[in-house]
């Protein structure tokens, strides 16, 4: 009766008295098509993300830009980097050339002297506006796939243009966000992208958009990589991380608008 039962759970349409015991063994083991691995409940999620919003009702990110095009050349500077180190780099840059026009009339030479330790990347900048330039109409296109075609541009430095530039809901898989994920098991995966694909199941839909930034910044600043800080974790009652040490939350209060460029890593 107990493989019967969970063969209906798995799919109502079978009927179990159709099926061998042999059958009924092997859908009794499939996961349901929805089912995502994390170790919260629905309501466990819903109360993270509660308190994220709560903290920082206006996430943003750290990155100093003027328009899309900028976002995309500081997230592309920014991999194997820090935001504070980019912003540095890119104040001046971004003054002289805000555009894919102006970045190919500044040329290579002038980038790498204005962009300084970035310059072995101002190859990739300078072959991406040119693209940009040529394919796009010097416009930044909306969507992942013509993203990805640009020059030094991963997934994770389009799912950033897609959310900041584009207020698309997006999940861009960095160094804290997967560290988090797994840590906090909240969706544990072994590559960025199998990440990303969890997170997106399994964080509610309604804080989808701003939940990017939230995991950003409560790794940076709290969720640290050599020693979370779990004595200010607003969650810290909720997490099941084998590593946590501190189980009383943190008081949950809003924070102070961010003050962008100043952030520290």
């Amino acid at each position: 009766m107990a493989a019967d039962y969970r063969v209906s759970m798995a799919n109502p349409k079978l009927k179990s008295a159709t099926k061998t015991p042999q059958d009924a063994n092997v859908i009794a083991r499939r996961k349901p098509a929805a089912a995502v691995r994390t170790a919260y409940s629905l309501a466990e999620r819903e109360e993270i993300f509660r308190r994220f919003s709560v903290q920082r009702p206006e996430p943003r990110g750290e990155l100093e830009h003027t328009n899309p095009f900028t976002l995309v050349v500081a997230v592309a500077l920014s991999a194997q980097a820090t935001d504070v180190g980019v912003n540095k780099a890119t104040r001046a840059l971004f003054k002289v050339a805000d555009t894919p026009e102006k970045m190919l009339d500044l040329g290579e030479e002038r980038l790498r002297e204005t962009i300084g330790l970035y310059r072995n990347k101002a190859k990739n900048v300078i072959a991406l506006s040119q693209m940009l330039v040529d394919q796009f109409g010097g416009k930044v296109p909306e969507t992942r796939d013509e993203l990805v075609r640009l020059p030094g541009v991963g997934r994770k430095t389009a799912n950033v243009v897609l959310s900041m530039a584009f207020g698309q809901a997006t999940m861009a898989v960095d160094t804290h966000i997967f560290r988090i994920a797994n840590r906090i098991r909240l969706a544990p995966g072994k590559t960025p992208d199998e990440v990303e694909v969890r997170l997106m199941k399994v964080i509610p839909n309604h804080y989808l958009y701003h939940a990017h930034h939230w995991l950003i910044l409560h790794g940076r600043y709290i969720c640290k990589a050599r020693r979370p800080e779990c004595e200010r974790c607003i969650i810290a009652d909720l997490c099941k991380s084998p590593e946590k040490s501190w189980d009383v939350p943190a008081p949950l209060v809003e924070l102070p608008p961010q003050v962008i460029g100043e952030a520290v890593e």
